[in-house]
């Protein structure tokens, strides 16, 4: 495990505002990883807004839990007996972390995108029913809706952003909706709605509100006003596949659960089930108990630092990132400019470069990790590109016949707990250099079934051969 990564020294990058919080170093930060040079260099992961590495007290929690591991709500036995607490202890800090009261209900799942899922199918919409949701949401939290009734959507700007307006349009749009599905925060722009205001117009209409707050919960205070709340471990220094869906208990007290199995039931006959109450009802299975527990040290741990300090390092991140690269020559910055508040997220392209190639130079030549592509949100990612149905046409034609080569996309920098103003230069540095033409130091070449490049020649084969091998279907860019 990670202590202090090299080269961070205590309160780099801090803001000037209210008490920042010095960068926390993670689990994994600054390991030595080869570049098509020949040299290591620190790895520098910028892809905070896919995936966290683990707080060093996450890590240790579960490392002193793990011996007392055993099965939940299922034993006598003592480490059952402990496991069971320590995981319905989580469940009352997530609660507490979310701002609930016993009216509502903390149901432990794997992710996100698992429980919009679950409770699209709890909600039991049928398909003429109506969810309002917006053009700016993860596929998590458009799917599941689409799938299950019929979605009106709100659109965005330019600038990928809407109005309050814009919302009470839809929502006063026939026939009424049953529900409003809504972002805490963009995974591509980190611009986030005014979900308070947002939801006292749906409130107004008897509309309850469903907030996907992935990006969120590690960034800010969650907003106590929508009636249900999910969020996922992996996006806040957590990784160990837990998640967690809150809402109200009576919408789940009714009803077959989304799954079944063993832990739901209070009776089973051959033709008779007697469901538990909730949560219990919706946590068929065995449960990701070391999960809940790596979550559950993770919102103590935000909590200790506190929201001041957390939210006055990502407003300097978020500056100084956004500030430099739109300033950056032949670089184009998405979504609001760059003095609006907005997570440390900066998404770009570079004129006359693709942007699978900017992100593999990043990661071969400079060991900086980003993401790229289409990030999991088409239907925005292609409103702040500004692209034609003719051009869709011709990427959704290629893309059946197998070809990704050509696929629309931008990079994106993400920053986090551990990021520093050292971190943020060094990246602003290495894609300046891209963007002012710099000759790659070996030739790049496109697989077309993922769009991605990897570097060629006896250079770039030592490199590669480091890594694990694809057989196409390990595409760092689909989805």
């Amino acid at each position: 495990m990670s202590g202090t990564a090299p080269g961070r020294a205590p309160g780099a990058g801090g803001a000037a505002g209210p008490a920042p919080v010095p960068p926390v170093a993670l689990v994994g930060d600054g390991l030595p990883v080869p570049c098509v040079d020949g040299a290591e260099r620190p790895y520098l992961s910028l892809d905070t807004a896919a995936s966290t590495s683990a707080l060093p007290q996450v890590a240790a929690r579960v490392q002193e839990f793990l011996p007392w591991y055993s099965s939940v709500h299922r034993g006598a036995g003592h480490k059952s007996q402990r496991s069971t607490a320590a995981y319905e202890a989580a469940r009352a800090a997530l609660m507490a972390f979310a701002g609930r009261s016993e009216d509502d209900v903390a149901i432990i799942c794997r992710n996100t995108t698992e429980a919009i899922n679950h409770l699209a199918y709890r909600l039991r919409l049928h398909r003429e029913d109506v969810v309002v949701t917006t053009v700016v949401e993860h596929h998590a939290n458009l799917l599941p809706w689409s799938r299950a009734a019929t979605c009106r959507y709100v659109e965005c700007g330019a600038d990928g952003t809407f109005s309050v307006g814009d919302v009470v349009a839809a929502l006063d749009g026939g026939p009424a909706p049953r529900l409003l599905a809504i972002t805490g925060a963009s995974n591509i722009t980190g611009w986030m709605p005014p979900v308070d205001e947002i939801a006292a117009e749906a409130h107004r209409r008897g509309v309850p509100v469903a907030l996907d707050a992935a990006q969120l919960a590690p960034h800010r205070p969650l907003p106590t006003s929508p009636d249900f709340v999910a969020f996922s471990g992996h996006k806040m220094y957590a990784p160990f596949g837990a998640g967690v869906l809150i809402g109200p208990r009576r919408a789940f007290a009714d009803g077959d659960p989304f799954l079944a199995g063993g832990g739901a039931v209070d009776l089973v006959d051959l033709d008779e089930v007697v469901w538990s109450q909730p949560p219990e009802r919706e946590e068929a299975g065995s449960p990701n108990v070391v999960g809940a527990v790596a979550l559950h040290a993770a919102v103590d741990t935000l909590q200790t630092i506190g929201w001041p300090a957390l939210v006055g390092h990502d407003e300097e991140v978020a500056r100084r990132l956004r500030t430099g690269v739109a300033a950056i020559p032949g670089v184009r910055l998405l979504g609001p400019p760059p003095g609006a508040a907005t997570l440390p997220v900066a998404t770009f392209t570079v004129a006359g470069m693709p942007h699978a190639l900017v992100a593999a130079r990043l990661a071969a030549e400079h060991a900086i990790g980003v993401r790229h592509g289409c990030f999991c949100a088409h239907p925005y990612l292609i409103r702040l590109l500004g692209l034609d149905d003719a051009a869709l046409g011709r990427f959704r034609g290629q893309v059946r016949q197998g070809d990704r080569s050509a696929m629309p996309g931008a990079v994106r920098a993400s920053g986090g707990i551990d990021t520093t103003a050292a971190d943020v230069d060094r990246f602003l540095d290495a894609l300046a250099r891209l963007a002012s033409g710099e000759p790659a130091p070996v030739e790049y070449r496109q697989d077309p079934r993922t769009g991605d490049y990897h570097p060629a020649g006896p250079a770039g084969a030592a490199y590669t051969d480091l890594l694990a091998p694809s057989d196409g279907h390990g595409g760092c860019s689909p989805g």
